[in-house]
């Protein structure tokens, strides 16, 4: 019996498609580098609605919280765009992220050589661009009390969300990033709003503390989201990791992920705190939704969700050495050529199906 174990939650969308592709990659490991993996797979999202009238299930949500990692290929979908807010599909994708406590959400921003021309970006700024924003992801302005919509008492409404951090939110996530840090370039840029917020003051003051406290081998600065935001489509090379709250966060990981040319190309990671095995709690899930404007015609470009089983590959199981060999296997595709649509200009070749890019990718892996 395999040791390491996996739940595969497709979702809506374009996930079906693209999760067949991560399927054939987990198989080549099992078959070729006899890594093995106990895999089960559930409904979440739209699909879960439509079957259970719950965006997640009781016995999925267990289901999550007993394996290694859940791969998870995306949620939503027009057709659930009016049903009421607790039941739509992201709902699904919020409970399993609160109820695992994934408090630091891993997003890399990687563009590979072959597509440095494909970027909105002139090709210097964003060549050899390898950075890692870390999103806290369990708190917040997204969870924080009190919140809704409520009269005024003068005829209107008013809107309330609540950003709230306590210093051990702060911490956990700092650390995390630290953490990564020393497996980089040994530099953090902690991003945040301490000019006009007392949340940013304290968590400014928080993340220094961990520094200067746990972490003093490693470069540390501090910028405002605002600034940072500026200077990651100026000269977004001189980050390594990039630590932030969930707001900011889920701002400055998007403008990210377009030096990159295409959101089809992103992972991300999102971790816990350890289990009794030692592997953190984790869920892995490419950025680019659910897309359902080409759902089920073949277009969707599978690599970032290939690339986010490549992240569970080096955080969950610690192989990095197999994990480098599928990031070796993708840029090789790309630079062979191998494009679907997204990474296409008009007028150019035809492109690849969802399935040819994913079979272009193994294979380059059984060349090896």
């Amino acid at each position: 019996m395999a040791d390491m174990s996996l739940l595969i939650l497709p979702g809506d969308g374009i996930g079906p498609e693209v999760m067949t592709e991560v399927r054939k990659v987990i198989d080549w490991f099992g078959t070729k580098r006899n890594l093995t993996f106990d895999v089960s797979e559930g409904l979440v999202g739209g699909a879960s609605y439509d079957a259970h009238g719950t965006p997640l299930t009781d016995e999925t949500m267990a289901k999550a919280q007993q394996v290694d990692a859940v791969l998870l290929g995306a949620v939503g979908g027009p057709q659930y765009d009016e049903l009421d807010f607790s039941v739509k599909p992201e709902r699904g994708l919020l409970r399993l992220r609160k109820e695992m406590d994934l408090y630091a959400n891993l997003r890399p921003a990687q563009c590979f050589d072959a597509l440095a021309d494909f970027s909105s970006l002139k090709r210097d700024v964003v060549s050899g661009l390898d950075l890692m924003i870390v999103r806290e992801l369990t708190s917040g302005i997204y969870f924080g009390e009190p919140r809704g919509i409520q009269d005024d008492n003068a005829g209107g409404r008013v809107g309330i969300n609540t950003q709230r951090y306590t210093t051990a939110e702060i911490r956990r996530v700092a650390r995390s990033a630290f953490e990564l840090a020393r497996k980089r370039d040994n530099r953090v840029c902690s991003m945040e709003k301490a000019n006009v917020m007392e949340s940013g003051i304290l968590w400014r003051e928080e993340v220094q503390w961990v520094h200067d406290n746990e972490y003093n081998d490693v470069e540390l600065s501090h910028m405002y989201a605002d600034a940072g935001a500026m200077q990651i489509v100026r000269w977004p090379k001189q980050f390594d990791v990039i630590v932030t709250d969930n707001l900011f966060g889920d701002l400055l990981s998007d403008a990210a992920a377009m030096l990159t040319g295409s959101l089809g190309m992103l992972p991300s990671a999102s971790l816990g705190n350890p289990m009794e095995n030692g592997r953190p709690k984790a869920l892995y899930e490419p950025v680019h939704g659910s897309a359902p404007d080409i759902a089920g015609q073949g277009k969707a470009n599978p690599i970032a969700c290939i690339l986010s089983f490549a992240m569970a590959l080096r955080y969950s199981f610690d192989r990095g050495e197999e994990a480098a060999m599928l990031e070796r296997a993708v840029e090789q595709a790309l630079a062979n050529g191998a494009r679907t649509g997204d990474l296409m200009a008009d007028g150019e070749a035809k492109p690849l199906s969802t399935a040819q890019m994913g079979d272009a990718i193994l294979t380059l892996l059984n060349e090896a």
